[in-house]
């Protein structure tokens, strides 16, 4: 159980995180449909690699903040304005996303796929914050403490949970293709429904911390 937790914990952050309508997981399911099954593997084998690292640097991160609870107030609240910021752009600023028209994708090499997924997953630093406000949150819950066994079961909790998502989005993308364009036509509303909904709850906590 001491394990158990920390590796759900981490395979279920890393599903809310990725299971949104994405660069990468949509990238995936694109190359899964163009050149098949294999190349859409390679493709996220590349991008769990740099998730690993990212994960782990966060982690790492997120234990030298935790002894800091003026630091943890401090990016609670900056973390607040970010998401107040996004909300407000994706409800009502960002112009409705278009559809785009399918083209003819030339094949590529595994190899060619694979630093593919790496690059897409390198450029993406949205999981090194997003963890460090994970872990940090899991341990001021006691559902986590930063010791080396746990870090790893965590992160490998967390690569578990990105290739399942990814995975299923190259397995099932196909039967819910046609539904697609619905969610191109409201992802603005879906992000900045999400996006809200994590800055009433940042606020919450930072209330909770100054009048708590």
């Amino acid at each position: 159980m001491v394990y158990l937790t920390p590796l759900l914990s981490g395979f279920i952050a890393a599903a809310i995180g990725i299971i949104p309508p994405g660069l990468i997981n949509m990238t995936a399911a694109k190359i899964n449909l163009k050149e098949g099954k294999k190349n859409a593997l390679w493709f996220v084998i590349g991008a769990v690699l740099v998730i690993f690292f990212q994960v782990y640097v966060a982690v790492l991160f997120a234990r030298v903040i935790d002894n800091r609870p003026d630091v943890v107030t401090l990016l609670r609240e900056v973390g607040f304005v970010i998401f107040a910021i996004l909300t407000i752009y994706f409800l009502f600023i960002a112009k409705e996303p278009k559809t785009k028209k399918k083209s003819k994708i030339k094949k590529s090499s595994k190899k060619s796929r694979f630093f593919l997924g790496m690059l897409l997953s390198a450029l993406n630093f949205f999981p090194i914050p997003y963890y460090v406000v994970v872990s940090v949150t899991l341990a001021s819950y006691h559902l986590f403490v930063f010791e080396n066994i746990i870090i790893f079961t965590f992160v490998l909790g967390s690569i578990l949970g990105s290739f399942a998502v990814l995975y299923s989005y190259i397995a099932f993308f196909g039967k819910i293709e046609k539904k697609t364009d619905y969610l191109m036509r409201n992802m603005n509303t879906i992000i900045g429904s999400i996006t809200g909904l994590v800055a009433i709850v940042t606020l919450f906590n930072i209330l909770n911390y100054y009048f708590g």
